[in-house]
């Protein structure tokens, strides 16, 4: 055979490998992977306060336990959290380590994801419109219909779409601006005004919040629902327009610049036309999509899409204000959020008052976590 000839035989060889390998190449990663680890895979696991990170996952448990798959899933861990003694770290550890297995979590093929915080909001409001209090907190209107679209179809887990009910159509709800220009005047949805509206754009995205009201007493305010529209971020707004930097695009920058813009806000804000309805609450604490009161500095926001409410988490990120510093620490899987989307996207709890403020509206930071899930026979080995 000429060399010619040998050349001719090896190219269908040649162009197959190298359509394979092209192929495999492009194959994307999945969306969603779990890979098992031992306990001593996780960074700082010993160092942590255990018996907290417990506490906060047994208030879950009465939901995490309910039918019809609940107790299949969770009743024998629940069962055995039920036992640990309070405030006994060793025992607590030991509980996790005994019933659960940790999965390190990866989006796209990647473990590392976006970390962001949120607090309880603090307002200052009253019962009734004044020339101070002139901006209204809305309960949820009667006429506002919330689809779970996950018990309809599988691929659906995890995604809600809101809206009104007419001609016998779910059709979209008022937007923010609508609402701002007087969608909802009439309806006697307003529960109480507050006195400063860029407080209440962050109560709406905090979606919990105290009110000190006129009259010396003390409000608490929690998520009664939303109008369906995607969230969109006033912070990437500004950074498209060449207002603020990227790296400067934090809620105190948010603030001040809102602050020195009053002309402005309005606008600004309807570009955002997720609108959030509140109601009275009498709980120890503000209440996630979980059903029960966060706990701050253990409870988490995720995308439920990916991840079950209710599971414990080892996160593996750093603080805000010193990035120096790791923020590693068993957390719970309690809530979730409009800006929350992906495998590897977290929102930690930090809880109320000034400090807690100042530590969420500072954070964006990077990090990962791993998904504690239960070992098969956990009511056993948890002994």
């Amino acid at each position: 055979m000429g060399r010619h000839e040998g050349m001719r035989a090896f190219r269908p060889l040649f162009f197959l490998a190298l359509f394979l390998l092209i192929a495999c190449e492009a194959e994307p990663p999945p969306p969603f992977q779990l890979q098992p680890v031992a306990f001593d895979r996780l960074p700082g696991w010993e160092e942590d306060r255990h018996e907290e990170g417990l506490e906060a996952f047994r208030k879950g448990c009465p939901r995490l336990t309910a039918p019809p798959q609940g107790e299949e899933k969770w009743g024998a861990v629940c069962r055995q959290a039920a036992g640990v003694p309070k405030k006994d770290g060793r025992a607590a550890r030991h509980f996790f380590e005994s019933a659960f297995t940790p999965h390190r979590v990866l989006g796209d093929g990647k473990a590392e994801g976006l970390f962001t915080g949120y607090y309880e909001a603090e307002l200052e409001g009253s019962w009734e419109k004044d020339a101070r209090h002139r901006f209204a907190v809305y309960g949820r209107p009667k006429d506002l219909v919330m689809v779970d679209l996950g018990r309809f179809r599988e691929e659906y887990r995890g995604e809600t779409i809101a809206g009104r009910v007419e001609a016998g159509q779910l059709r979209p709800y008022s937007t923010r601006g609508e609402i701002a220009d007087g969608a909802l005047e009439g309806k006697k949805l307003e529960l109480l005004w507050v006195d400063d509206p860029i407080d209440l754009f962050f109560l709406h995205i905090q979606g919990s919040g105290r009110v000190h009201m006129k009259d010396g007493s003390e409000l608490r305010l929690g998520y009664a629902g939303k109008n369906g529209h995607r969230y969109r971020s006033i912070g990437r707004e500004l950074i498209a327009r060449g207002e603020i930097s990227k790296a400067n695009a934090s809620m105190p920058a948010l603030r001040t610049w809102l602050r020195a813009h009053p002309e402005k806000m309005s606008e600004l804000l309807a570009q955002n036309p997720s609108f959030v309805f509140f109601r009275k609450q009498e709980m120890e604490g503000p209440i996630g999509s979980l059903g029960v009161a966060l706990t701050p500095g253990r409870s988490l926001a995720v995308d439920r899409a990916f991840l079950p409410l209710g599971a414990p988490l080892w996160l593996d990120s750093v603080t805000p204000l010193n990035p120096e510093e790791p923020l590693r620490r068993l957390v719970v899987a309690q809530d979730t959020g409009g800006a929350i989307k992906g495998a590897v996207r977290g929102d930690f709890f930090w809880g109320f008052g000034a400090a807690a403020e100042k530590q969420a509206g500072s954070m964006k930071v990077p990090g990962r976590y791993y998904l504690l899930l239960p070992k098969p026979g956990a009511a056993k080995t948890a002994n």
